[in-house]
């Protein structure tokens, strides 16, 4: 399309020489974005009775976290034990001087882990997977190629499908206005990123090869998880196509860890369908059986 027939949008714009942020942006977190970083107000946080303390919300990057985790008890790792706490990052509880503490770029997941002396915080969900894994000696294999693949496969969904998969459902989903141009945009990127995923996974049982590691568990949350589930953009990316992709996704996320996993720190309207916090694996018996979707 020629350049000429393309109007501004809002009409008139033009960026200015120094940006400076509006009072107001609308949009589902227009009130709560801000471009200077630090807390906000003073909250501690809450410890529970387990080493390992989790501050987090059941959203794509956090259902990584207590997948691995959920995977680790069902693998006899009794160690793996956590409290699971809500950070409702709609409400901008991310931005309490607590969780910044531990995180100070004010972003979920965070971890603390107090099995060691001082404790240690650890945030950014891939920093998390690693050092879970590691610490357990689980789902990142030791032999130095299948660990590379694990890692590749790993940093390839850190470093694309938050910013595409994600740029896209806000586009599409939260901003307070619809921009052909940037859903177009994310759009067509996260469609090449699924079929990087799709081509890969015709010839291969998981993403690292043969055999089941946090690569899996970080990117199913995202592609297709978010799509089906936060965003709703499955039918519009047409996801169905991608049936490699889909046969993965439905044999992984019919693991009952990774089903367990991916309701934990979600909030709902209907009784029974999410956990808030998690404390104990009794906590799930409160649950109803819940189909496969994100």
């Amino acid at each position: 399309m020629n350049e000429s027939h393309l109007d501004n949008l809002p009409a008139g714009y033009v960026p200015p020489k120094v940006w400076r942020p509006k009072h107001e942006y609308g949009g589902q977190f227009g009130s709560i974005n801000s471009p200077v970083s630090g807390a906000r107000f003073e909250r501690e946080l809450p410890v529970g009775k387990h080493p390992l303390q989790l501050y987090s919300q059941g959203t794509p990057n956090g259902q990584k976290i207590t997948i691995l985790l959920e995977e680790l008890l069902a693998a006899g790792y009794s160690d793996a034990e956590y409290d699971a706490w809500l950070v409702d990052i709609f409400k901008g509880d991310q931005f309490a001087s607590g969780f910044v503490g531990v995180n100070p770029n004010a972003k979920i997941p965070a971890l603390v882990d107090h099995s060691v002396d001082p404790v240690l915080r650890v945030f950014e969900s891939g920093s998390i997977l690693v050092y879970l894994a590691e610490r357990f000696g689980a789902f990142l294999p030791t032999e130095r190629r299948a660990r590379t693949e694990t890692l590749n496969w790993l940093m390839w969904q850190m470093g694309s499908a938050p910013f595409v998969g994600g740029g896209l459902g806000h586009f599409y989903a939260y901003a307070p206005m619809k921009i052909e141009y940037a859903i177009d945009r994310y759009a067509m990127e996260a469609k090449r990123q699924l079929h990087v995923l799709d081509t890969h996974l015709a010839s291969h049982e998981y993403l690292a090869g043969n055999e089941y590691t946090i690569a899996d568990m970080a990117v199913l949350p995202w592609y297709p998880g978010s799509l089906y589930g936060v965003y709703k953009t499955h039918e519009f990316l047409a996801v169905e196509e991608y049936q490699h992709l889909l046969r993965w996704y439905r044999a992984v996320g019919t693991r009952p860890a990774v089903a367990r996993g991916r309701r934990v720190n979600r909030t709902s309207s209907v009784p029974g369908e999410f956990l808030r916090e998690r404390h104990d694996a009794s906590d799930f018996d409160t649950l109803a059986p819940e189909p496969l979707t994100g």
